[in-house]
C-alpha cells in the first residue's frame, strides 16, 4: 500500500546504514510489526512515542543495531514491552528461539498477538517476573531500557550461566551502573552505536558471568 512507503524506505535505508541488508519476506515482516505496534499502541499505551515514522527509527532500527551481537540459539528479552528487541530479532532469525519476558498484561497480550499474526514459531511469550522464570541456562539474554545494570543481572543470574552473554542496551554510558554490579559480574565489551535518525548516544555493553 502507499501509505507504507515511506515506512519502508525509512527501514530499508536504516538497514544500509547500519550495514545490514534483508530479505524482501523479512522487510515485510518488520513492517507488518510495525503495523501492529502503531494500531496498538493506540489502546495499549505500549510506548510514548507515537509518530509511526518515528516508531521506525526509535524501535525497529535500534533494536536491529544490537543484530551483530546476537550469538547462540536461546535468547531471552527481559521487560519486552511491546517487543523491543524480541520481536525484531525473532524476526531476522528464525532459526534462533526467543522468550519475551514481561509483567506487564496488556504488553504480553499483545507480544501474543504478534506471534499469531506474524507466525512467529520461535517466540514464546510469558506474563511474569522474571525471577520467577525459569528456564534452562540460556546463550544470551537482553533489556533495553529495562532497568539499571545491577537489577538486570541480578534479578536475570538464574537463567545463564559463564557462558551466558547479558546484553544491555542503554543511552548514555551507564559508568556509574558498572560500579554498582554486583561482584560475580564483569563488563566484557561494550559498543557505541550509531542507530540512523536518533538523536542522543546508544550504547551497547555486554556483561558475563565470572568464573
Amino acid at each position: 500500500m502507499a501509505v507504507d512507503n515511506p515506512h519502508r524506505a525509512a527501514l530499508v535505508r536504516g538497514a544500509q546504514a547500519l550495514n545490514l541488508s534483508f530479505s524482501e519476506a523479512v522487510i515485510e515482516q518488520l513492517l507488518a510489526y510495525h503495523a501492529l505496534l502503531v494500531k496498538w499502541n493506540k489502546a495499549y499505551n505500549l510506548t510514548a512515542v507515537r509518530d509511526p515514522q518515528e516508531m521506525i527509527e526509535r524501535h525497529l532500527l535500534d533494536s536491529l543495531s544490537v543484530l551483530p551481537f546476537i550469538e547462540g540459539q536461546r535468547w531471552a528479552d527481559i521487560g519486552s514491552g511491546g517487543g523491543m528487541p524480541g520481536i525484531v530479532l525473532a524476526i531476522v532469525y528464525p532459526e534462533r528461539q526467543f522468550t519475551l519476558v514481561d509483567s506487564n498484561g496488556k504488553k504480553t497480550r499483545f507480544l501474543q498477538q504478534v506471534k499469531m499474526e506474524l507466525g512467529l514459531s520461535n517466540v514464546t511469550v510469558l506474563h511474569s517476573r522474571v525471577e520467577q522464570v525459569e528456564l534452562p541456562a540460556l546463550d544470551g539474554i537482553v533489556s533495553r531500557a529495562f532497568s539499571s545494570l545491577h537489577d538486570f543481572t541480578h534479578w536475570t543470574r538464574h537463567l545463564g550461566n559463564n557462558q551466558t552473554r547479558w546484553l544491555a542496551m542503554k543511552g548514555l554510558y551507564p559508568q556509574d551502573e558498572l560500579a554498582e554490579l554486583p561482584a560475580d559480574f564483569q563488563l566484557l565489551t561494550s559498543h557505541t552505536l550509531s542507530v540512523p535518525g536518533c538523536e542522543g548516544q546508544r550504547h551497547l555493553l555486554i556483561l558475563q558471568r565470572k568464573d
